[in-house]
């Protein structure tokens, strides 16, 4: 036995755990019957949980009016008369209103076709012949992070080409998988543009800091300097975690020199298909340019001007993206021949939704749990009982965000909805810590860390039953046990840098954002 086989025998402790986390999860039963196990459970707990007479008091953000109501929150229970009635009358619109499956669905129609026609394939044979290898991997991850801007699209769009990215440099398709899911959902809040995100949280976080401050004001750039910098630490700690910890465990995946030639390889028509492709596209993307450009553009909010809070660019933003694949995928296929006629095309977008069928059968029983969670209270009863007890333990200072950073990760993989949490606790913990003499805006930040950071451990994630199904085409024997387990080191990881990272802006009292200190 050589010196490589004894190392490769001597597995560290760590490894012996994520193996076991496999091991066992994996003997779960299938995803969709695990999801119906898990919501049948939600009704017996909140049967019981009523009978207990399990609630929570609580400041709550009226999320319509956004303001302040003081509510003790019951447990809802599933077997009443009004529970029955719910699960049966709810179970059509839990599934059609489930967020993901929309965006998932339209997403695709254009992915799809850009992919059948070969023009997905084309453009990473080109990015692969100037990327070098050594970088594919933090550019999977900071595409990943950048993604954040168009909301969720990441999770449908740059997670399954960061395994077909990843095998055409010979690597693991699945550990591509996990840099880009790592980028997309782990470093959710980190970003070097402003998102969404940014002001959605902004918003919830000015009405609780006027609690105290009526005057008070947390704008959607607050937590840009410290995003901005969290951006190359996530890039950094996930290029490691991938290289080192990730892609070393996967068992091996068969690519051969020639299916790799074939992934690198362009021919003269698929370079040509590709070049009018590419000038369609950007075409199309200028033309959105100039019409988002004119103050009264109909993609602006017609009161504020914004191209972000409250704009149709935003709101439709999953369409521009699917027109995007779209449109250069029919002068690709025309062109490449892939794509003969409309007939070719109709054909295409059918295969799509055929591609798609397990995920949507995983999705009526995810989101039967989801809904089942959300009206039973019991999140929102955990959300505010974790709130009181940080509340009464009297820390301070330093000690105090890490604790809330912790708790934050933790009820985030019972509540999914940044927002949704962020209703519950930022009413509680901005006027607490404004007391303690931290501002608004650090508060956001330390609930930013935490709510990134489990994202891609929790099964309650909206994009999470995706993401299987997506692992299951490199590894037919891969379930939740394989995805938690691979996605485990970037978790604790991220959670513990990031952490630290946050600390030391502390002790060196740097602004959050332009104009922005920690100290109220």
């Amino acid at each position: 036995m050589d010196k490589k086989e004894k190392i490769k025998e001597k597995k560290s402790f760590f490894d012996k755990f994520l193996n076991s986390v496999e091991v066992v999860g994996n003997k779960l039963p299938h995803p969709i019957t695990l999801f119906a196990l898990l919501a049948f459970l939600i009704v017996i707990l909140s049967a019981l949980f009523k009978i207990l007479g399990v609630s929570a008091t609580g400041e709550i953000m009226n999320s319509k009016t956004l303001e302040l109501e003081q509510k003790t929150v019951n447990t809802i229970s599933l077997l009443s008369g009004d529970g029955i009635s719910y699960m049966i009358r709810n179970a059509i619109t839990n599934f059609t209103s489930f967020a993901p499956l929309g965006i998932v669905l339209v997403t695709m129609l254009g992915v799809g076709c850009a992919e059948g026609s070969g023009y997905i394939e084309a453009a990473m044979k080109k990015m692969v012949s100037k990327t070098p290898a050594r970088l594919i991997t933090p550019v999977v991850v900071f595409l990943g992070v950048l993604s954040n801007v168009a909301s969720d699209v990441g999770y449908v769009v740059l997670v399954p080409i960061g395994a077909i990215v990843f095998m055409a440099y010979k690597r693991h398709p699945l550990a591509g998988l996990a840099a880009a899911f790592a980028g997309v959902s782990g470093g959710f809040s980190a970003n070097i543009l402003i998102g969404t995100v940014d002001t959605l949280l902004a918003g919830i976080s000015t009405e609780s800091a006027q609690i105290l401050d009526v005057s008070y004001e947390v704008g959607a750039t607050a937590n840009w300097f410290f995003m901005f910098v969290s951006t190359f630490l996530i890039i950094i700690l996930g290029t490691f975690i991938t290289d080192k910890i990730v892609e070393p465990r996967l068992k091996t995946f068969n690519i051969t020199d020639e299916s790799v030639a074939q992934a690198t390889e362009l021919s003269q028509k698929e370079h040509k298909a590709l070049k009018y492709a590419n000038i369609t596209l950007t075409v199309y993307i200028l033309l959105i340019i100039l019409w988002a450009f004119p103050k009264n553009s109909l993609l602006r909010n017609p009161k504020t001007g914004s191209l972000i809070s409250g704009a149709l660019f935003i709101d439709g933003i999953i369409i521009f993206i699917a027109l995007g694949f779209f449109i250069p995928s029919i002068v690709y296929g025309k062109i490449a021949g892939t794509y003969k006629s409309e007939k070719d095309i109709g054909e295409q977008l059918s295969k799509n939704m055929s591609a798609m069928g397990s995920y949507i059968a995983l999705t009526f029983v995810a989101a039967q749990f989801v809904n089942y969670f959300n009206y039973t209270n019991i999140g929102t009863i955990l959300a505010l009982k974790g709130a009181d007890f940080l509340g009464n333990i009297g820390l301070t200072g330093i000690p105090l965000m890490v604790l809330f950073i912790i708790l934050t990760a933790f009820i985030n993989l019972f509540m999914g909805s940044a927002s949704a949490k962020w209703t519950i606790l930022a009413p509680v913990f901005i006027p607490m810590f404004m007391r303690l003499g931290y501002s608004p805006e650090l508060t956001q930040v330390a609930y930013r860390i935490g709510d990134s950071t489990t994202n891609i451990i929790s099964p309650l994630m909206s994009y999470f039953a995706m993401i299987v199904v997506f692992a299951k085409k490199y590894d037919k024997n891969s379930g939740i046990g394989t995805l938690i387990s691979t996605m485990l080191p970037y978790s604790l990881i991220f959670l513990i840098c990031w952490t630290i990272l946050l600390v030391i802006w502390m002790i060196l009292d740097l602004p959050l954002g332009p104009g922005v200190s920690m100290f109220y």
